[in-house]
């Protein structure tokens, strides 16, 4: 089964035709209209939602889906994460910009090619994501996930490279 990743949320009803008002990644409008298929995974079950239409309206995309008829139908699902085919979401990524899912795990070392840790997850702050990287003492490290000091991500060797600046790293 191929693995997918969260792309928007239903956020209520729209109108009375079972239209689903949807919150999504600003910026990503091209990828949301390029979707013809979600899956939502509730209570244990998969849920695969065909894409009918999507419009935008404001801050969010209006989508109807062909299993999907009245509003009683889509606040059933309120709240509810719509996912996209991984291989799909990867398409839609600018040059720069990665997976969580790719990131965690990957090897980090210094500019000096010494070894400092594994990036354990990403903790996302108004306006910034600092990856957490845990030393081999099992100390954590945040550190800014910006060009400036994570100059290297090489998700083929599976690793990353920071420019550790004093204090940057306690060791």
């Amino acid at each position: 089964m191929a693995k997918y990743l969260s792309v928007a949320r239903i956020l209520n009803f729209h109108g009375i035709k079972g239209e689903a008002k949807v919150g999504y990644t600003k910026g990503k409008e091209d990828q949301l209209l390029g979707i013809k298929t979600f899956l939502i995974e509730k209570e244990g079950k998969e849920i695969f939602l065909t894409v009918e239409r999507v419009r935008f309206h404001k801050q969010h995309a209006i989508i109807k889906f062909k299993e999907i008829n009245s509003v009683e139908e889509v606040q059933a699902l309120k709240n509810e994460t719509l996912k996209a085919e991984k291989t799909f979401v990867q398409e839609y990524l600018e040059d720069d910009e990665y997976l969580i899912d790719d990131l965690v795990g990957l090897d980090v070392y210094n500019m000096q090619e010494e070894y400092i840790g594994k990036i354990k997850y990403l903790v996302s702050q108004t306006g910034s994501e600092l990856l957490s990287i845990e030393d081999k003492n099992k100390k954590q490290h945040l550190v800014p996930f910006v060009k400036k000091l994570v100059p290297v991500v090489d998700l083929k060797k599976q690793l990353v490279v920071i420019d550790e600046i004093p204090g940057l790293i306690e060791r």
